[in-house]
């Protein structure tokens, strides 16, 4: 198993045993087409694939991952404390590129960051040491972009915060080694997967109130529209004899059940509950198409296993 590189909104390292009991007793080359941190696909370790994020970003970040660990490490192990001063040697030192006061080192880093989206240049490897670094020293772990593509997460609090994860990212580049990775609409996997593939997707949730916005972490968003084209792209590959994993939030249930999938709530405290009758009250399902006789007997594992270290 191998640890996640960065913290994500929506990882999925408590579903997992979840996932695992909807797997098939085999399958060839496995496929994710909204792979976010990645908490299933490390897990797993493939030997083969494809994986694919909205996010250009994230997706250059395994990239570099994958083709130049060493160099990212060491560009990681040459930032500063994230409250220290800003470092004059480099860009906005002073000032963002919006005329913003750059009040410490992790803001100027901020800063840095978003040059692709309001300069459009950048430089992949720097961009993504830049990622890595903000992703383990900003509020919470989160990240957000603005309208305009910019992260905006405040500075996080932390006593003694490790960005460098010299170990995750050694690793994380030998299970990068034979997947190929992309920066495309989640159909892509229509080309990528072929019949005894495994294709999970875990796109942005539906809201659950039909008053909420979705959320998104990328600027582009994904709406209902994206959500009917997720479930036409999910019932293609059946057609096709891929196996399919879905996971959504629980209104989306009846529209995978009326596309022919096997289809369970998950509650708040990721309890499975195969009872529709219950499924207002629920956060998530899990929808596939490999039958309860052709399913992998994962068993279960503890939660413990996959704390962040």
């Amino acid at each position: 198993m191998v640890e996640p590189i960065l913290k994500w909104a929506g990882g999925k390292r408590q579903l997992l045993d979840a996932l695992y009991a909807r797997f098939p007793e085999s399958f060839d080359r496995y496929h994710e087409p909204f792979v976010g941190g990645g908490a299933l696909f490390f897990d797993l370790e493939p030997e083969s694939g494809t994986i694919n994020d909205a996010n250009p970003r994230l997706v250059s970040l395994y990239e570099r991952v994958r083709d130049e660990p060493d160099r990212l490490i060491e560009r990681l192990e040459s930032f500063a404390d994230p409250e220290s001063d800003p470092d004059p040697t480099l860009p906005y030192a002073e000032t963002t590129q919006r005329g913003r006061e750059v009040e410490s080192y992790y803001y100027q880093q901020r800063a840095r960051f978003n040059d692709r989206p309001y300069t459009g240049e950048y430089e992949p490897l720097e961009e993504a040491a830049l990622l890595v670094y903000l992703n383990r020293t900003c509020y919470n772990g989160l990240y957000r972009e603005n309208a305009d593509g910019g992260f905006n997460v405040p500075i996080g609090r932390y006593a003694d915060p490790d960005w460098v994860k010299r170990g995750r990212i050694r690793r994380a580049s030998e299970v990068l080694e034979n997947v190929e990775v992309y920066d495309r609409d989640f159909e892509y996997v229509l080309e990528a997967a072929d019949p005894g593939d495994l294709v999970y997707f875990d796109p942005p949730y539906e809201p659950m109130s039909p008053t909420a916005d979705f959320t998104s972490y990328s600027a582009d968003g994904f709406d209902r529209e994206d959500q009917e084209r997720l479930i036409e792209a999910a019932t293609t590959l059946d057609d096709r004899g891929v196996s399919v994993i879905v996971s959504n939030s629980g209104v989306t249930y009846d529209r995978y059940v009326e596309a022919g999938f096997h289809v369970d709530t998950v509650d708040a405290t990721r309890a499975i509950n195969s009872d529709g009758d219950g499924r207002d009250a629920v956060d998530e399902v899990i929808a596939t198409n490999v039958p309860e006789s052709a399913r992998l007997d994962a068993g279960q594992r503890a939660l413990s296993t996959f704390e962040d270290r």
